[in-house]
C-alpha cells in the first residue's frame, strides 16, 4: 500500500510543480508559498476532524513535538526556496534539482538514523545525481 501512496504523491509533486510555476507569474513567491501553505494546513486539519484523530494531539510527545516543529520549519525553507527556484527559472530544470532531495535523504538517513547504505543505494544516488546533470545541463 506504502507504493500506492508514494506513486500518488509523485503524481501530485509533479502537479504541484506546473500548477505552482503557473499560479506564480506575477506573483512575489514568498507570498506565494504563503498562500499555498494556508491552502495546506486547512486541507491537512480537515484531514485530522474527518479522520477523527484530532484527539492525538495530547499524547504527543515533547519530542516527537520539537522535530514536528523543526520539520516544518524546514518544509517552509524548503517551499520558500522552491518557490523562488521556479520564479526565476525553467520547471524542467528547477523540479531535478530538487529530486536531488532523494540523494541528500539517502545520506543523512545514513548518518543519523543509522539506516543501511548498499551499494544499490550508492548506485541510484550517482544515477539520480547523473540524471539530475543530463537533464539541467
Amino acid at each position: 500500500m506504502w507504493f500506492i501512496f508514494a506513486l500518488l504523491s509523485a503524481v501530485f509533486a509533479a502537479l504541484t510543480s506546473i500548477l505552482a510555476k503557473v499560479g506564480i507569474e506575477g506573483v512575489n513567491s514568498n507570498l506565494a508559498t504563503a498562500i499555498r501553505t494556508v491552502v495546506v494546513v486547512v486541507m491537512a486539519w480537515v484531514m485530522v476532524f474527518l479522520t477523527h484523530t484530532q484527539n492525538g494531539i495530547s499524547g504527543i510527545s515533547r519530542k516527537s513535538w520539537i522535530f514536528l516543529i523543526l520539520s516544518g520549519l524546514a518544509t517552509g525553507a524548503s517551499w520558500l526556496c522552491y518557490y523562488r527556484a521556479l520564479q526565476l527559472g525553467e520547471a524542467s530544470k528547477v523540479v531535478p534539482v530538487d529530486k536531488l532531495s532523494v540523494v541528500i535523504t539517502l545520506a543523512l538517513a545514513f548518518l543519523f538514523l543509522h539506516e543501511e547504505f548498499t551499494v544499490k543505494s550508492l548506485l541510484g544516488c550517482i544515477l539520480i545525481s547523473a540524471g539530475t546533470i543530463v537533464m539541467v545541463v
